[in-house]
C-alpha cells in the first residue's frame, strides 16, 4: 500500500466566477467543468439534495488540480469564514512561482489583500502570504537559487 500523489484540493466557494478568475489570474489554466447532482453524490458527501458547480483547475505541465465546487444545495448556513494564518485546520495552500514581485504586484493591482510584504527566509525562498476572494489563503514561494 502506498499513496502516489497529491490528486487534487477541493475549495468550496460562494461565488464561483469570482474564485475562477482569480485562479486564472495566477495561472492557472481550467482543465474541466461540470456540475453534480443525485444520490451517489449525497451518498458520496454525506448530504442531502446535493447540487454543485465545479471547475478544475491545473498548471499547464502539472498532474494536481485545485477543485473550486459552488454548492447549490444545501447551502452552508455559516457563509464565509475569514480564517488566519494560525487557524487550525486546512489552512492554504502554496504555490512554487518564478518572478514573485511581478505577481505580487499584479495581485495588488487587482486588490488581493497581502498578508505582509514578500519576506527572505534565510537564503533559501522569497515567501509572501495573499488573501484570495471568500477567504481563501495562499502562499507564494520563489526559489533562490
Amino acid at each position: 500500500m502506498k499513496i502516489n500523489r497529491v490528486d487534487h484540493v477541493s475549495i468550496n466557494v460562494n461565488n464561483l466566477s469570482v474564485a475562477k478568475a482569480f485562479f486564472l489570474d495566477l495561472g492557472l489554466q481550467v482543465q474541466a467543468e461540470w456540475e453534480l447532482d443525485g444520490e451517489q453524490l449525497d451518498r458520496i458527501v454525506a448530504l442531502n439534495n446535493v447540487k454543485t458547480a465545479c471547475v478544475g483547475l491545473g498548471m499547464p505541465d502539472g498532474d494536481t488540480w485545485i477543485e473550486l465546487v459552488k454548492f447549490y444545495t444545501p447551502s452552508d448556513e455559516k457563509d464565509i469564514q475569514q480564517p488566519f494564518a494560525n487557524t487550525l485546520g486546512i489552512r492554504h495552500i502554496c504555490f512554487a512561482v518564478e518572478d514573485i514581485e511581478a505577481i505580487v504586484a499584479r495581485l495588488k493591482k487587482n486588490g488581493t489583500e497581502i498578508f505582509s510584504e514578500i519576506q527572505q527566509y534565510e537564503e533559501s525562498y522569497k515567501l509572501c502570504y495573499v488573501r484570495g476572494p471568500e477567504g481563501i489563503i495562499l502562499e507564494l514561494a520563489e526559489k533562490i537559487r
